[in-house]
């Protein structure tokens, strides 16, 4: 790899440690802590795909790849693998669910919107919702993140009605940082599967963005983004979810596969110097 393509990688690498680094210091996170994870990183995706002739790396290789000493290597071999498990199921089912009360038929009305639904009992339930579309976690679990994130609410007459169009986690950090850990690991991993790809293989990354705009024309652009967007993940979860064995086991095909569209909305003062 030449002089300049090293350089600008490492002007991307910092571009894209700013914000964490703020993150990381707003949250106690020291760099001591920062380097064990870097580190552990380092050694386990050496691991997983820099082995040779389908042979995990020695400590002696896995030290010339990572520039870590053979000790430094043992040392992070040792350490416990960080886990994100509790949060990510969490997530993921408050969201199946939400989607599945705007989706399924049996939880809306002929005009298609979702039904106030009694908390238990016969017929369709909110508990009978989360049974089908979370798991085994307990329905009363989904029930207070979703009050909590304001998305729902629970009325006198012991009913829930839907109150927004999709979940977004409310005070819940350890949510909200599995989503900054799935969003931007997603992101940076399309974006380095088109670095690497022939043009035709390449997987859609796009973006729009003018940096002279007055603070007056914001307000609209984030409501006409926040819409027009809503509306394109909405038609476009119908499609995922009906061909998702998990909704669907009788559903055919091979191997399995995670996919998806992410979008996101970015607002702060023009700086020139990035």
């Amino acid at each position: 790899m030449n002089e300049i393509i090293i350089k600008k990688l490492i002007q991307s690498i910092i571009q894209i440690l700013k914000p964490l680094v703020h993150i990381l210091l707003r949250n106690g996170v020291s760099f001591g802590t920062f380097s064990d994870i870097a580190k552990w990183v380092y050694v386990e995706t050496v691991a997983k795909e820099f082995g040779l002739n389908s042979r995990k790396p020695s400590i002696s290789r896995t030290s010339v790849l990572t520039g870590l000493s053979r000790k430094e290597v043992k040392r992070v071999k040792e350490m416990p693998p960080p886990a994100d498990t509790e949060f990510a199921e969490q997530y993921n089912r408050a969201v199946r669910v939400i989607a599945a009360w705007r989706r399924e038929r049996d939880f809306s009305d002929r005009r298609g919107i979702p039904v106030i639904l009694p908390l238990t009992g016969e017929g369709r339930t909110f508990a009978g919702l989360v049974k089908k579309f979370s798991g085994d976690l307990p329905f009363r679990a989904i029930l207070d993140e979703l009050i909590n994130a304001g998305i729902v609410e629970k009325t006198a007459d012991n009913n829930v009605r839907l109150l927004g169009r999709s979940y977004v986690p409310g005070e819940d950090k350890g949510i909200k940082f599995h989503i900054l850990g799935t969003d931007v690991s997603n992101l940076i991993s399309t974006i380095d599967h088109n670095l690497q790809a022939d043009e035709s293989q390449r997987l859609f990354q796009r973006k729009v963005s003018y940096d002279n705009l007055p603070q007056e024309v914001l307000p609209v652009f984030h409501a006409m983004a926040a819409r027009s967007a809503q509306e394109l993940l909405e038609n476009l979860d119908c499609y995922l979810a009906a061909n998702d064995r998990d909704n669907n086991p009788e559903i055919k095909g091979s191997g399995r596969h995670y996919a998806g569209l992410g979008i996101y909305y970015f607002e702060k003062p023009y700086d020139p110097k990035g």
